[in-house]
């Protein structure tokens, strides 16, 4: 088969690769259809994962077909559509039995940690993928939601809901701030509508990604390369600060931004993922009362989200602005790592363009 390899930093190559075998009785295979690029996978190519090792197949998210499955899979047949989740789960460790996913204590070699698709295993940028845990990873998509669609269900949605909308805890009538609209920021704007934000401020020095942002269902967008830009945003809120501040981006200024804009008794939501420390001002935040959460994505959420998509309450179609075929995989990265300048939001990778 052809898969994306990793070679090591800066080095990868579209070419030929052993197929998947079941291994565990728990896996499947399935024939990936449709895949896309994340954030993270350019931040693996740039060396800053280094659990990631050459020679890995890399990407997380996907829609495939199933093509075998092994002795102990019982909720899933061959012909099944189905997504594959960003994060494995086993269904039975302590983990997560309580919804923590994210940590799921599963296979050996992999303890402790949930997300293993192309960063402790071979990952979905590929024709094919072995799932562990197949009846808990995989999802039955209905025929009333595309493969584009679908695809944002493995990642991006649920990381926005879960730990930017509900870790932030977003309540009714909020002003809830969200700092970068990438893919993540766009999922947690789109998605805190859900829990009444009545305000939902976004802030980006990228015009377009702001004018998008409005079709995610931003009330209000600021330009972060205006020197008054925290003005702009406290003037939404009489000069009291926001209610949730989310994260969005993992970089020193943001979470730096971020911290600057909640109101006292206000919540930071820190969704980015950050290559370095940041300077927490605890001097500053304790008589603030603020609370401030990180987390990786359990997914837990993810088959409440599908019904939400599949009943077009979530405009997960407005994520895909460029599609690529398989052979076309280093177009796709190169387009979307210059994401300023192409408009990228998620790049679509499939098998068959007509049924994106």
């Amino acid at each position: 088969m052809k898969a994306l390899i990793y070679h090591g930093p800066g080095k990868k190559t579209w070419s030929d690769a052993p197929r998947p075998q079941l291994i565990q009785p728990g896996d499947a295979i399935v024939q990936v259809d449709t895949t896309t690029i994340c954030g993270t996978d350019l931040h693996i190519l740039k060396g800053d994962v280094p659990a990631v090792q050459a020679g890995r197949i890399l990407g997380h998210e996907g829609v495939g077909t199933v093509v075998e499955t092994g002795s102990a899979v019982h909720g899933l047949a061959v012909g099944d559509r189905v997504l594959i989740s960003c994060i494995k789960s086993c269904g039975h460790c302590a983990n997560c039995r309580s919804g923590l996913y994210s940590h799921c204590l599963g296979e050996e070699g992999q303890s402790g940690i949930g997300w293993v698709f192309g960063h402790l295993i071979d990952g979905t940028q590929a024709e094919y993928v072995r799932v562990p845990y197949a009846d808990n990873s995989l999802y039955k998509l209905p025929d009333g939601v595309s493969d584009a669609e679908a695809v944002m269900l493995s990642d991006i949605l649920p990381t926005g809901f879960e730990i930017g909308v509900l870790a932030g805890g977003v309540s009714p009538g909020d002003v809830v701030a969200v700092i970068g609209t990438g893919p993540v920021g766009l999922a947690a704007i789109a998605t805190a509508g859900l829990c009444g934000a009545g305000t939902i401020v976004a802030i980006d020095r990228d015009a377009n990604r702001l004018e998008q942002a409005r079709g995610f269902g931003a009330t209000d967008t600021v330009d972060s390369s205006d020197p008054g830009w925290k003005d702009k945003v406290l003037a939404l809120t009489d000069g009291a600060g926001v209610d949730v501040a989310i994260e969005a981006v993992g970089l020193p200024e943001t979470f730096s931004m971020a911290v600057s804009l909640a109101r006292p008794g206000g919540h930071i939501a820190n969704v980015g993922v950050h290559g370095a420390s940041v300077t927490l001002p605890l001097q500053e935040l304790w008589i603030q009362n603020i609370s401030i959460t990180m987390g990786l994505v359990n997914t837990n959420t993810t088959p409440m989200l599908l019904k939400l998509v599949v009943g077009h309450k979530i405009p997960a179609a407005k994520f895909a602005t460029h599609t690529f075929t398989f052979d076309q995989v280093m177009e796709a990265y190169d387009t979307f790592a210059r994401a300023a300048e192409t408009k990228a939001l998620k790049v679509i990778i499939t098998r068959n363009p007509a049924h994106s």
